[in-house]
C-alpha cells in the first residue's frame, strides 16, 4: 500500500489531464471535420455518407486507428474520408468543392464556438478545478480545430484544399489530377519529415487564432 501511495503522489496527474485533453480535442475536431463533409455532400444532392451512417457525431465513425496514432507521434493524422460520391452533384467540380471546403469552414466555426464558450466561463463560472480544466480544453481544442482547418486547405491532394484549386482547372486536367490523388498522401508526409511549412503553418494558427480570441476577450 505504501508504494502504491508514492506512486500516486508522486505521478504527473497533470500531464495526464493534458494528454486526456489532447485526445479528446482532437477527436471532437476530426468528428466535426468529416460529419460537416457529409452533411454539405447531403445538402448538395449525395446521400452516400448518409446511407454508410457516416453523417455522426460519434467519433467511432471516423477514427482511423492509424491517423489518429500518427497525429499524436508526428503531429501530423488523419481520419476515415467521407465517402461521396460527385456524380450525384449536378455540377460535379463546383459540388466537390462545396463539399471539400465544409471541412476546413466547421474547424473554424467550431474553433469560435470553443472560444465563445471559454470566455464565458472566465467571466461567470465559479473557480474550481473543473472548470479550469474545462477552460483549457475549450481553449486549446479551439487551436488544433483552427490547427486542422488551416492544413485542410493546403492545395496538396487528398487535402480539402486540392479539390477547390483543382474545381478551377479544365475538365480534363482536373479529372486527370484526380486520379493520382493517392499519390498527394506521400508527398504530404514527405513534408511533415522534411519539417517544410511548419513554421508557416503555426503562424497562421497564431494569426488566426489572436484575432479570434480577440472577438470574445
Amino acid at each position: 500500500m505504501g508504494e502504491l501511495r508514492l506512486f500516486l503522489e508522486q505521478y504527473d496527474w497533470g500531464g495526464l489531464a493534458f494528454a486526456l485533453q489532447r485526445v479528446l480535442g482532437v477527436l471532437v475536431c476530426l468528428t466535426v471535420h468529416e460529419t460537416c463533409h457529409g452533411l454539405a455532400a447531403l445538402a448538395l444532392g449525395d446521400p452516400t455518407a448518409r446511407r454508410m451512417h457516416r453523417l455522426s457525431f460519434n467519433p467511432l465513425h471516423h477514427i482511423d486507428w492509424l491517423g489518429l496514432a500518427s497525429m499524436f507521434l508526428c503531429g501530423f493524422g488523419w481520419a476515415k474520408p467521407v465517402p461521396v460520391d460527385m456524380r450525384y452533384f449536378k455540377n460535379p467540380k463546383a459540388g466537390m468543392a462545396l463539399t471539400a471546403l465544409a471541412g476546413p469552414v466547421s474547424n473554424f466555426l467550431l474553433a469560435l464556438a470553443l472560444l465563445f464558450g471559454a470566455s464565458i466561463i472566465y467571466r461567470a463560472a465559479p473557480a474550481g478545478a473543473v472548470m479550469v480544466w474545462l477552460f483549457y480544453f475549450l481553449m486549446n481544442t479551439a487551436i488544433l480545430s483552427i490547427g486542422l482547418g488551416l492544413f485542410n486547405l493546403i492545395p496538396i491532394p487528398p487535402l480539402d484544399g486540392s479539390k477547390v484549386l483543382f474545381s478551377l482547372l479544365p475538365e480534363r486536367a482536373y479529372y486527370t489530377l484526380m486520379r493520382y490523388e493517392r499519390y498527394g498522401m506521400a508527398v504530404l508526409l514527405l513534408l511533415v519529415w522534411l519539417d517544410v511549412g511548419s513554421s508557416a503553418l503555426s503562424n497562421g494558427i497564431d494569426v488566426v487564432y489572436q484575432w479570434m480570441a480577440g472577438l470574445f476577450f
